[in-house]
């Protein structure tokens, strides 16, 4: 293979592909990229066996062919060169790299080594609004927690239906539901469990870019694909396997009925929360008491060994006086999901679900269990 490529367009394309690349001992042939000259594209590959990046580059293409030559160690050394057009050649498994005043030859691997990344032709898929879709993705993507025992819930948890979307994710203390618009309804219902590390990838690769994205589905994988302004062909392509198992029935846990409803300043309430959590000591342990009397929510946390905090925030209140502790991590994160200047607290009893959401926004309900009482 030989390629002529601009610097910048190389390093970010390796930028985006090293991401999943670690130190594997076991398969060492995983710490590489493998690189492609195709027709007018340079591509880029690489995987961990779970999750796989693929990325074209519009370039020049002198000769086809390909080199696997270590991820991290290319972009490190690509970095340094000067802004010029780099020349990329293969030759008996190296990579020789011309820039400038630079040549250098990097030892590489056997092409026929690397691991194979599954196509998706002729394979249902849909389309979403990309940016839409991955601010909805980061909603709910630091929830999930490894669990051996229940894999299920380690994951995201997608479910198309109609013309709408819903991402759920859980880690049995708390829970979030995202729901998206399509343009266009399925034809049937699908629903599948996206590991967590891929479903990060999608946001830090593709969350600013403007355009439609193309999800893929098969039995066991599912591909994202973004595709490219200048021509006709995908940009990226992320892969993953999916999780085995069955999700568990969420809907079920989601209060329909409350006892207390809050509408409370946004800002002022993670300030306020954020304050006390200093008190909170080692169990994270924060206080709310509504107190519709006198329209205000009062928060207290404290610590033998630091002292303790008391603030109160004026809001707008409807039903019983309520008091219930929470982990003030939970109440953090959910709120800081959360974009409105103002949001909903509905609480259902001392130790039952609370549900936090933005007003004006039906599309993301936030799930918090308190802390259960000794």
């Amino acid at each position: 293979m030989k390629a002529e490529i601009l610097k910048e367009n190389l390093k970010n394309g390796l930028n985006v592909v090293e991401k999943i690349v670690g130190k594997n001992l076991s398969l060492p042939i995983l710490d590489n990229v493998l690189i492609s000259a195709e027709d007018n594209f340079l591509s880029l590959s690489s995987t961990d066996l779970e999750t796989a990046i693929k990325l074209w580059i519009l370039t020049k293409i002198i000769k086809k062919g390909k080199v696997v030559v270590p991820a991290k160690f290319l972009s490190s050394f690509i970095a340094l060169l000067p802004n010029e057009k780099i020349v990329l050649e293969e030759k008996s498994q190296g990579l020789y790299v011309e820039c400038k005043s630079f040549k250098n030859k990097i030892q590489g691997f056997n092409p026929e080594e690397f691991p194979l990344i599954p196509e998706f032709k002729n394979l249902e898929f849909l389309e979403v609004d990309n940016k839409k879709f991955c601010q909805g993705l980061a909603q709910i993507v630091d929830l999930p927690s490894p669990s051996q025992s229940r894999p299920e819930i380690s994951g995201i948890y997608f479910i198309f239906s109609k013309n709408i979307m819903k991402i759920v994710a859980t880690d049995s203390f708390r829970l979030a539901e995202k729901n998206i618009t399509l343009d266009e309804a399925v034809k049937k219902d699908i629903s599948f469990i996206l590991p967590q590390k891929p479903a990060r990838e999608i946001i830090n690769t593709l969350g600013e870019k403007e355009g439609k994205l193309k999800i893929y589905f098969s039995a066991n994988q599912t591909m994202f694909e973004f595709p490219m302004k200048e021509a006709d062909h995908p940009q990226v392509q992320i892969t993953s396997r999916l999780i085995e198992g069955e999700y568990p029935n969420y809907e079920e846990i989601i209060p329909k009925k409350f006892k207390t409803h809050v509408v409370i300043k946004r800002d002022e309430f993670l300030n306020q929360i954020k304050a006390a959590s200093l008190f909170s000591g080692r169990i994270n342990e924060v206080k709310i008491k509504i107190n519709p009397a006198g329209k205000e929510v009062e928060i207290f946390a404290e610590s033998p060994d630091i002292g303790e905090s008391m603030s109160s925030i004026p809001a707008k209140i409807e039903g019983e006086s309520i008091e219930a502790s929470f982990n003030h991590k939970f109440l953090t994160d959910g709120l800081l999901n959360i974009r409105s200047s103002e949001v909903i607290f509905d609480l259902s009893k001392e130790e039952g679900p609370c549900i936090l959401k933005p007003v004006g926004d039906a599309s993301y309900i936030y799930v918090v269990m308190p802390i259960k009482s000794t």
